[in-house]
């Protein structure tokens, strides 16, 4: 026998559904369950992503240190700000780069320091992450974009000018010199490439450039194995060198110890370490190209903590480089930038 439908128990079925309804909107709206206005940023933990170009190199050590410092300053200023480090192991993996800023829009920290292995490719995730609301400040080496908060870095063109200048009057304005650059896309190095060109040219019109084409790659190991090369072809004739980054200083000091060749050619770096200084004094090297890592990534997290809370924000910070020689070496400026206090904010495992 088929059952009738009783309207009458519809009716009460509906009324029980519909207090019910009723009773979880208020429960909904008394415990604050509804999506608010923002909290502002003065009040809560900043939370602030820094990327950098590897992890494996003292300047990238230097850098985290710096943020770190920032992060206890502004603390001592009441402001709460949580550094989230990470980067790629190697200098030339643009994709788990790409990967790490894409993992830290998804988490949606509240601002990215960013130093870019390749300008362009990492155009897209800096773009897809202001979409999202997450803003970026680019540290270190450029970007070919506009979505960006400001740029902290060295002026890398001056630095290789200052490279060029001090090349040409350690060869009395007379020699051969080669180049090694260190990898394409990199927008710190190009720039100090394209400078100590520029100026070798528009200064030092004796002083000759026999290679400016090879690239020494993103580690010492291959950096040496370039260096060697060029090295073996033009070493007899060769009166100076200069190198662009801290793996092809290390990579080409090598190379010259070698061959029997370091401190019978002029040789100058880019970036500072005890390491180079004692080869300056050792007579290996004659100079290097120092910036300052540690100032760096204090202006980049100071810049960012500044946008976040509405203050207006330079688009270009210039964070000052120096050439040391054995002239200078031992000044307080160039001491202080050799020897930033890593210790004090890093641990032994960082």
């Amino acid at each position: 026998m088929t059952a009738i439908p009783d309207p009458g128990r519809r009716n009460r079925r509906r009324a029980v559904l519909a207090a019910l309804a009723g009773a979880l909107a208020l429960g909904v709206a008394s415990t604050g369950c509804q999506e608010g206005p923002p909290q502002d940023p003065s009040e809560r933990t900043l939370r602030i992503a820094v990327v950098p170009k590897g992890t494996n190199m003292t300047f990238w050590r230097t850098i985290h240190a710096g943020a770190v410092k920032a992060q206890r300053d502004l603390a001592e200023r009441g402001i709460a700000v949580e550094i989230l480090w990470k980067g790629p192991l190697r200098e030339d993996d643009r994709e788990q780069q790409i990967q790490v800023v894409e993992g830290f829009t998804s988490q949606k920290v509240d601002g990215i320091l960013l130093a870019p292995l390749d300008a362009k490719a990492l155009v897209r995730p800096v773009e897809e992450a202001k979409r999202l609301g997450i803003p970026t400040v680019i540290f270190d080496s450029g970007l070919n974009s506009e979505d960006l908060v400001s740029f902290v870095a060295t002026d890398n063109f001056k630095g290789g000018e200052m490279a060029a200048d001090e090349m040409g009057r350690l060869l009395d304005g007379r020699g051969e010199v080669l180049l090694l650059r260190y990898q394409e896309g990199s927008a710190s190095t190009t720039a100090r490439e394209e400078g100590f060109l520029a100026q070798l040219g528009k200064a030092w019109p004796d002083v000759s450039v026999v290679s400016s084409d090879q690239h020494a790659g993103p580690t010492r190991d291959t950096a040496k194995r370039a260096a060697e090369n060029l090295l073996n072809r033009f070493g007899t004739d060769l009166d100076g060198v200069f190198v662009v980054n801290e793996t092809s200083t290390r990579g080409m000091l090598l190379a010259l110890q070698d061959t029997q060749l370091a401190g019978k050619i002029r040789f100058l770096g880019f970036d500072g370490t005890p390491a180079y200084a004692d080869a300056v004094r050792a007579g290996e090297m004659d100079g290097f190209v120092i910036q300052d890592p540690f100032g760096m990534a204090a202006l980049a997290v100071e810049t960012m903590v500044d946008h976040l809370q509405g203050k207006p924000v330079p688009p270009r910070v210039d964070t000052g480089v120096l050439v040391v020689n054995a002239e200078n070496l031992d000044t307080d400026e160039a001491q202080r930038l050799l020897h930033p206090p890593l210790d004090v904010y890093l641990t032994s495992g960082e």
